[in-house]
């Protein structure tokens, strides 16, 4: 047993708060997932941590002790955000709403879990309006449990924590009664673009191509077209945010483990064919700009990127929202240039499709951002976080190319109703997707 805090991961898709909260001294022992793909990318980037790949309806605090293997052992944090489709904001009792089921049950985990600490993430959206009945009958339930929450709570910006990225997302941090409560972090950075007026003693946060500048175009290789990874590439020089990410940097890893792999191959950027068409009128878009005809937004180089999106849910569709225009390069950008954009240094992984990549980075928290709230978590349990002494090996790269029924099958969980095929990879993600929302709801 490691002497690190430990947390638990609820609604933890591919590990963007997973890898926060490692990087800031915890060891996060279980990860609770629906999405057996998403479980396969957890697994493989955080071999040391039990997936459970169910919802979280249904399920036991003794259930998630027994998985992880902890026994008794005090639990320091839980941490996750529902799926912010599921809310329903009808009716005067909201969270006996049975489509809120997903909440109700994050705070009943907390409480069976008997943690100390819990942080619930979610749009910016449920602060305002009617949604703000969603938040108090939220902090009262938990006040019902034994918890308190951090009040006012806040909606942190990711620009202002070292991503080259908006993305705003609220924060509820809740301390089990007695204990000593967090505080929410400080902005660490001005974002690039300046549309934040921030104190002047903040430091100016990278940029786009800060994130980007040193990767090479996936386009100049082949291979690229028939897979998502390459050998034998050339990176520019790294600004420093890019070095952090490539790990070149003494303090890159944080206190999280240092992972085993070989920075020398490019992964994640499967290239995306486009008609000369289309790249010409990429090409005659301005930095900062959207495409008039395909609505995507060309990213501007001393700027920010606009918000990192997952798309429609399967009800809806199961599109994934557009990647942005390369500032540079006249193509979307790779699911390894989201990545950047993102926070999520290079050896980490993601599916292999473009679909579920880009999907996997668009729901995930910024791992900066989630570090950044994990560390006061980490100040208000008293501790100093340590740095492990040994590596570890990454997992299994099959677990990266798994299909859905791979996937289901792997984590011996039923499989979607249809034969699923790569040729039919619409029909498969809306099928499957539709079936995801019908569990989250028994």
């Amino acid at each position: 047993m490691s002497p690190r805090p430990i947390g638990i991961d609820l609604f933890a898709g591919a590990g963007g708060m997973s890898l926060g909260f490692e990087q800031a001294g915890f060891d996060v022992v279980a990860a609770v997932e629906i999405d057996p793909v998403h479980c396969a990318t957890h697994e493989f980037n955080f071999p040391h941590c039990k997936v459970l790949p169910k919802s979280v309806v249904g399920l036991t605090g003794a259930e998630i002790r027994i998985a992880a293997g902890i026994g008794t052992r005090q639990v320091d944090v839980v941490f996750g955000g529902a799926p912010c489709q599921g809310f329903s904001m009808i009716g005067q009792r909201i969270l006996e709403d049975p489509r809120n089921a997903l909440v109700r049950d994050f705070l009943r985990l907390v409480a069976e879990l008997d943690a100390k600490h819990f942080v619930f993430e979610n749009v910016k959206g449920l602060t305002l309006g009617k949604h703000r009945q969603f938040l108090d009958e939220f902090v009262t339930k938990a006040d019902d449990l034994g918890y308190d929450v951090q009040l006012p709570w806040k909606v942190l910006d990711a620009a202002h924590f070292g991503v080259p990225q908006h993305r705003e997302r609220l924060f509820l941090l809740g301390t089990k009664k007695g204990r000593t409560a967090p505080k929410y972090p400080a902005p660490w950075t001005q974002p690039a673009d300046g549309r934040r007026k921030l104190k002047a003693e903040l430091k100016r946060g990278p940029t786009v191509e800060d994130a980007i500048g040193d990767l090479p175009d996936a386009d100049e290789f082949d291979a690229l077209n028939r897979s998502d990874s390459v050998t034998g590439v050339k990176f520019a020089k790294p600004s420093n945010y890019a070095a952090e990410l490539r790990c070149l940097t003494n303090e890159a890893w944080h206190f999280g483990y240092v992972r085993n792999w070989n920075p020398a191959v490019l992964t994640s950027s499967a290239r995306t064919g486009h008609t000369d068409i289309s790249k010409r009128r990429f090409a005659q878009t301005a930095g900062g700009q959207t495409e008039p005809i395909s609505r995507f937004y060309k990213l501007a180089a001393d700027g920010l990127s606009n918000t990192l999106r997952a798309g429609t849910d399967g009800a809806r569709g199961a599109f994934t929202s557009p990647r942005p225009i390369h500032y540079m390069h006249n193509r979307c950008v790779t699911v390894r240039e989201m990545a950047r954009l993102h926070g999520y240094p290079d050896w980490f992984r993601f599916h292999e499709t473009k679909w579920h990549g880009a999907r996997q980075i668009g729901n995930s928290v910024p791992p900066p951002l989630a570090r950044a709230v994990a560390a006061e978590i980490m100040v208000a349990l008293g501790q100093v976080p340590t740095r492990p002494e040994l590596p570890i090996h990454l997992g299994d790269p099959k677990l990266l190319s798994h299909t859905i029924s791979e996937a289901a099958m792997k984590f011996e969980v039923p499989a979607p109703p249809s034969k699923r095929d790569r040729k039919s990879g619409a029909r498969k993600r809306k099928q499957y997707e539709i079936e995801a929302e019908r569990l989250r709801a028994v």
